[in-house]
Formats: structure tokens, C-alpha cells, sequence
């Protein structure tokens, strides 16, 4: 039998199994009832037995890094449950039954295999903090939109061309990471997001941006780079907390007066795109810590760019 290592933190009971060459979760596990917390973390199980809903004060369970191919039915009848973490698996799907979870802050799915969420992930209204990276989705569900509670969105490295408007929903999101796929353009609803402090699109296929993008006051990171991105909105200048910009490798020939408005920029990446000339308004970025614009064949460098050196700024032409 695999010995358990059962230790007390503070007012609660945890037992870590992480690392230890298991292929299966040992028997004795579910004889200790006060279990809060549990970790599998890096083994090679392949099943969490049904037995598991025995631990009813369970509200953390981690099982990074294994071979589950499928969770048992009886997990999702156990309400208790705050966090999970079954990232680094085999999972092709979710049942339906995930909505029973309704405490769950936490849902970990990244490096997984599933293709299709259910509708039912919209009950849980609870959820903070929601990874679906490195899988095969195409389309989030309608329901995402009752997800009123999410604070970070991870949708990296999947297979979606759209998003969906009822990512303007999501009116608590702070952090929304949806670069490596093939999303050709930004809805306009995201300018209902007025707490989203990052935007990471990298790697997608965006040709513009909606107008709606100016109304992101509190948005500090704005990262578009390897996109097709043609022409900025005019109003992104309204961008006035941000810290950095970055439009590395796009088809940009010129950027809007209004980008000197963005009094709180300190990094802005400009490297590799069509740019023939600058605004002089870049001069009025006084935070202003890096300008990169390597990579532009018939850029003209203009003398003002001097000025921002004698200030501290680093310009890399």
C-alpha cells in the first residue's frame, strides 16, 4: 500500500501525493474524511476512483500532470469543491455535470484534449478564474455569459476565429489572454469591460480593431503582436492608463496623432511593420522607457527621436 503523508496548515488538512510515481490513487486516501485539500500532482494516474465525493469537506483537488482520460461522475456532486486543477491530462470532454459545482472558484482545464464545453459551465456563477489553453476549442458556449464572477479568461492556444459577444458580459474581467488562434477581429463589446487591465492577442489573425477599444481605461497591457493589423481607431489615445503597447509585426503604414495622449505609456513596440513616418506627438510621452520601430524599410527617422534619448527613453531604429 502507497504510504499517505497527512499533515495539519493552520485550521486545515492537507495531503500531498505529488511526485510519486503513482499510476493509481492508493485506497487509504479516502479513509481520512477531513481532507481539505489534495494533491496527485505529476504521477501517472489514470483514474480518480468514484470514491473520492467520501471526502466531504474536499475544496481544493490538483491532479496536474497525469494521464486521466475522464473525471468520475460522483465529483460533481461534491459541492464543496473551490478549486480544481486537472490541467496536463488526457481529457477529451466535460460532462454536463459540472454545473453542479456552484462554489467552484477555480477550473484549471489547460493542455487538455477537449473540444466542446458544456452549456451548463454557465452555473457556475462562482468562477474566478477559468484556463482552457492548449486545447481543441473552437466556440465558447452562450452561457459564458452568466460568468459574471470571472477575473481571468485563458483561451490561448486553441482554435477559435471569433470571439463571442458575450465576452462583453464578463463586466469583471481583469485579465483576457486569447493570443495563438485564428480570431480575425476584436467585437466591439469589449468595450464594456471597464476594469480589464490586460488584453494578450498575439498570434491571431486580427485586420482591425473596434472603436469601442477606447473606452479600456483601465487597460495597461494591450499586446497585438504577429497580427494583420492595417489601421488603428483614432480614439485609442483615450488609452490613458496604459503602460504598454505592443504592435510588433503587423501591416501598420501609420498610427493615429492620438497615441502622445497616453500620458501613462512606457513601452511601445513598433518593430516590423509598414510605417513610413511618425507623429510628432510621440514627443509628449514623457514616461515613455523604450520605442522600438526596427524593421520598418522606409521609415523616416525623424530628429525629435533625440529628444526622447536625452530624456532616458531607448529607441531602437
Amino acid at each position: 500500500m502507497t504510504q499517505t503523508a497527512i499533515h495539519n496548515k493552520s485550521n486545515t488538512t492537507s495531503l500531498n501525493l505529488s511526485g510519486k510515481q503513482l499510476f493509481g490513487v492508493p485506497e487509504d486516501v479516502f479513509t481520512q474524511r477531513e481532507l481539505v485539500e489534495i494533491w496527485f500532482d505529476d504521477n501517472q494516474i489514470k483514474e480518480i476512483p468514484a470514491d473520492i465525493s467520501q471526502l466531504v469537506h474536499l475544496k481544493r483537488l490538483s491532479a496536474y500532470k497525469n494521464n486521466l482520460i475522464s473525471l468520475p461522475e460522483t465529483l460533481y456532486l461534491m459541492r464543496t469543491l473551490e478549486r480544481i486543477n486537472v490541467s496536463v491530462n488526457q481529457l477529451s470532454s466535460l460532462s454536463d455535470e459540472i454545473g453542479n459545482l456552484e462554489n467552484l472558484q477555480v477550473l484549471d482545464l489547460n493542455h487538455n484534449k477537449i473540444s466542446i464545453l458544456p452549456e451548463t459551465i454557465g452555473n457556475l456563477t462562482n468562477l474566478r478564474f477559468l484556463y482552457l489553453a492548449n486545447n481543441g476549442i473552437s466556440s465558447l458556449p452562450e452561457s459564458l455569459k452568466e460568468l459574471r464572477s470571472l477575473i481571468y479568461l485563458n483561451i490561448t492556444f486553441n482554435r477559435f476565429t471569433i470571439l463571442p459577444d458575450s465576452i462583453g458580459n464578463l463586466d469583471n474581467l481583469i485579465e483576457l489572454r486569447i493570443y495563438d488562434n485564428s480570431i480575425s477581429f476584436i467585437p466591439g463589446c469589449i468595450g464594456n469591460l471597464k476594469i480589464l487591465k490586460e488584453l494578450h492577442a498575439t498570434n491571431n489573425r486580427i485586420r482591425s480593431l473596434p472603436e469601442s477599444i477606447g473606452q479600456l481605461g483601465s487597460l495597461k497591457k494591450l499586446i497585438l503582436e504577429n497580427n494583420l493589423l492595417e489601421i488603428l481607431p483614432e480614439n485609442m489615445g483615450n488609452l490613458d492608463s496604459l503602460l504598454e503597447l505592443n504592435l510588433r509585426s503587423n501591416q501598420l503604414m501609420r498610427v493615429p496623432e492620438t497615441i502622445g495622449n497616453m500620458k501613462s505609456l512606457r513601452m511601445l513596440d513598433l518593430r516590423d511593420n509598414r510605417l513610413l513616418s511618425l507623429p510628432s506627438s510621440f514627443r509628449n510621452l514623457k514616461t515613455l522607457e523604450k520605442l522600438d520601430v526596427r524593421l520598418n524599410k522606409n521609415l523616416e527617422i525623424p530628429e525629435w527621436f533625440q529628444e526622447l534619448e536625452q530624456r532616458g527613453c531607448v529607441v531602437f531604429y
